[in-house]
């Protein structure tokens, strides 16, 4: 090559190293951004993102990443309670899970096994998908809205999954009556996953409507156990049927719900509980607390159906003529 052309050649070679190192100074850069975000004012957040006006500081801005997403985990935010509240109380439901499905089955049979799965599974899947959901809601509006159903969709299958045990112990010696409230617990759940798919219903604006569906649906547990207690009597339905584990956790799950709804006490005190022991952060401590209730319920309830042993002749069936 001549002198000339070698030069140029030099030259490219040059200009092409010094766009390559500015474009890895505009990465390093956009790295830095992304992990040295700042939170934020409710008043500065995008319209999908403002939930609730009475926390006012400590908002994460919208973060385009999923990796920036869950790296927020580990920083302080209006979200980090809600987040850790219930990944911490699915990843103990998981360890109870672990335990109880790997004990011998001479001790606990598999049919008790998957009565027990079905609930283990249920609090799983609604504890995880609560932590996932406040997690990346601040990803953008569609990640938000798609994760806000399936947070919903978790409070469904939890419910649906507390119905099984007690139905199936509390109606152990009888076929319609356990078939029949199966059945109206899967339609009721249903129902409510589909309510949960409309796109409006997370919005702030219907946070009463999703609390009365939830608590509508929680309450539907009230027939069966009224029925239990009219044809049972009192005695046997709050020391064989854990009647009173289920009023408590019941209480816990409604109390939730008020709390929820009403934002309290962050209603009556703006600005001050941004962080901390906001109405979310409480909601999420009484669901765990009442799913913990409840298990330890129907702990009880296998404990002394199985003691019972087989259903008996003498023990007359349970069914719809009062």
């Amino acid at each position: 090559l001549s002198l000339p052309a070698r030069a140029a050649e030099q030259a490219e070679n040059i200009v092409r190293k010094v766009l390559e190192e500015a474009e890895n100074a505009e990465q390093l850069v956009r790295n830095i951004w992304a992990g040295a975000w700042k939170v934020c004012h409710f008043s500065t957040l995008p319209k999908w993102l403002q939930d609730n006006d009475f926390l006012h500081k400590g908002h994460r801005p919208p973060l385009r990443s999923f990796s920036a997403c869950f790296r927020s985990i580990f920083r302080i935010h209006t979200e980090t309670g809600n987040i850790w509240t219930h990944l911490l109380g699915c990843l103990l439901f998981v360890g109870i899970a672990t335990y109880f499905l790997s004990r011998p089955s001479a001790l606990i049979p598999w049919e008790e096994k998957a009565v027990f799965a079905t609930f283990f599974a249920s609090a799983i899947i609604c504890l995880g998908m609560s932590s996932m959901f406040h997690t990346v809601s601040c990803h953008s509006e569609h990640v938000g809205r798609l994760f806000s159903k399936l947070d919903y969709c978790g409070i469904a299958v939890l419910i649906i999954g507390s119905f099984v045990p007690w139905l199936y112990y509390g109606f152990y010696c009888d076929y319609q009556p356990k078939v029949f409230y199966f059945v109206l617990v899967s339609v009721l759940g249903a129902a409510s996953i589909i309510v949960s798919m409309w796109d409006k219903f997370s919005e702030p604006q219907f946070r009463w409507l999703r609390a009365g569906v939830f608590a509508g649906f929680g309450l539907s547990g009230v027939i069966p156990a009224v029925h239990y207690l009219i044809v049972k009597g009192f005695f046997q339905a709050v020391y064989h049927a854990s009647f009173g584990w289920l009023c408590l956790m019941g209480s816990l799950y409604l109390l939730g719900a008020a709390f929820y709804a009403l934002r309290v006490p962050e209603r009556f005190f703006p600005g001050k509980c941004d962080i901390w022991f906001h109405s979310h952060q409480i909601f999420h401590v009484l669901v765990i607390a009442a799913a913990f209730v409840h298990y330890h319920g129907i702990s009880e309830m296998a404990i002394y159906r199985l003691s019972m042993g087989t259903c008996s002749a003498e023990e007359p069936p349970i069914d719809f003529e009062y």
